[in-house]
C-alpha cells in the first residue's frame, strides 16, 4: 500500500524484493532494472519503463494498462492474471517468458523478438504484432481475434482450427463450405 511519489528517474534498480500493492501509476523509470523481483497487485498503469531490463521477475494480479516497455528486455519473466491493455512493447526482446491469463487487448507488440515465449489463455484482441515472428509459439489457447500480423509473422505458429480459419485471410484464401 505504497504510492511512488517520484515522477521520473533513470537507471533505477530493484533486486530481490517483493512489491505488494505499490502504485507506480504514471511514473517514468527509463532503463529500469528488475532482478529477482515479485510484483503483486501493483498498479503500473501508464508507466514508462522504456529500455528496461527485467530478469527473473514475476508480475501477479498487476494492472499494466498503457505500460510502455518499448525496447525492453524480459528474460525468465512470468506474468499471471495481469491487465495490460494498450501496452506498448515494440522492439521488445522476450526470452523464457510465460504469460498466463493476461489481457493485452489493443496493445502494440511490433518488431519484437520472442524466444521460448508461452501464451496461456491470454487475450490479444485487436493488437498489432507485425514484424514479430510467432513461429513455433503455441497460440491455440489464447484469443488473437483481429490481431494485426503479416503472413510471414504467423508462419510456423501453432494455432487452433478456428484461428487457422481467421489467419487464412492473411493468405487471401476464401473458405467455402
Amino acid at each position: 500500500d505504497y504510492t511512488i511519489k517520484i515522477r521520473e528517474a533513470n537507471k533505477v534498480s530493484f533486486e530481490g524484493v517483493i512489491l505488494n500493492k505499490v502504485d507506480f501509476k504514471g511514473i517514468t523509470l527509463n532503463s529500469l532494472e528488475l532482478t529477482d523481483v515479485r510484483l503483486e497487485n501493483c498498479d503500473l498503469s501508464n508507466v514508462d519503463f522504456m529500455d528496461a531490463v527485467i530478469h527473473r521477475t514475476e508480475f501477479v494480479d498487476c494492472k499494466l494498462i498503457g505500460l510502455n516497455l518499448n525496447d525492453a528486455t524480459l528474460q525468465n519473466v512470468y506474468m499471471n492474471n495481469c491487465n495490460g491493455q494498450f501496452a506498448l512493447m515494440n522492439y521488445i526482446r522476450m526470452k523464457n517468458v510465460i504469460l498466463t491469463d493476461c489481457i493485452f487487448d489493443n496493445s502494440n507488440i511490433q518488431h519484437s523478438n520472442f524466444n521460448k515465449v508461452e501464451f496461456r489463455r491470454c487475450n490479444f484482441k485487436s493488437s498489432q504484432m507485425s514484424g514479430t515472428s510467432l513461429s513455433g509459439i503455441d497460440l491455440s489457447s489464447s484469443d488473437f481475434q483481429g490481431v494485426g500480423v503479416r503472413s510471414e509473422d504467423i508462419r510456423g505458429a501453432i494455432v487452433s482450427p478456428i484461428q487457422a480459419v481467421d489467419f487464412s485471410k492473411l493468405l487471401g484464401l476464401t473458405i467455402k463450405e
